[in-house]
């Protein structure tokens, strides 16, 4: 059988300059293309998830917040809105030809990368792997405790074989970081690094 690498919301929104900024986003960026330099070969597919979001007014069913302040943990600023330069890979991700790109979040609070959409396929993400003959996962990119924590549940939900490299992931919060690892390790998902993996 296979493994994936799905790369998550590496996106210029979520890395420094950007509306919604992660520390250590460029840095993660830059880290998973040197990643997949060293490791070209070794994954049967390369995935890419991306939030893709309705513009405001629109408040893509409550993500984002509209007539309050943000509270950062059920709503969140305007960001990654479809089409513009904030949605965009960050320029530092080079991803290999034949990658499946997700898009996520049209006009919903999608988190995890298996909510969103394969572009060119019919089925959803889960089906897609299967079909291509993967039972492992490795998951990689922002936010450890927000969209990196969501996709590995929801890998690990599908009857995969989860692994999170932490060394190429960056959490918005420490505290959040740290209990979203526990709750990652407590589930069955390894938690390692790319040297080691």
């Amino acid at each position: 059988m296979g493994r994936a690498l799905i790369v998550v919301d590496v996106q210029n929104d979520f890395c420094e300059g950007g509306a919604l900024a992660v520390a250590g986003g460029a840095d993660v960026a830059h880290g998973v293309t040197a990643f997949l330099d060293r490791a070209a070969g070794s994954y049967d597919v390369v995935v890419a998830t991306a939030d893709w979001h309705e513009p405001l007014p629109d408040s893509n069913a409550g993500h984002f917040a509209v007539a309050a302040d943000p509270d950062y943990v059920t709503t969140w600023p305007e960001h990654c809105v479809r089409g513009t330069a904030g949605a965009a890979y960050h320029p530092a991700l080079r991803l290999p030809e034949g990658v499946l790109h997700v898009r996520k979040g049209q006009g919903r609070q999608d988190y995890s990368g298996f909510e969103g959409q394969v572009q060119g396929e019919d089925a959803g993400l889960a089906d897609v792997l299967r079909a291509r003959g993967v039972d492992g996962v490795d998951v990689v990119g922002l936010a450890t405790d927000h969209c990196v924590a969501a996709t590995a549940l929801d890998a690990l939900a599908a009857g995969l074989d989860v692994r999170v490299l932490t060394d190429l992931t960056a959490g918005v919060g420490v505290r959040t970081t740290i209990d979203a690892l526990t709750r990652l390790a407590g589930r069955g998902v390894a938690l390692t690094t790319s040297a080691a993996r």
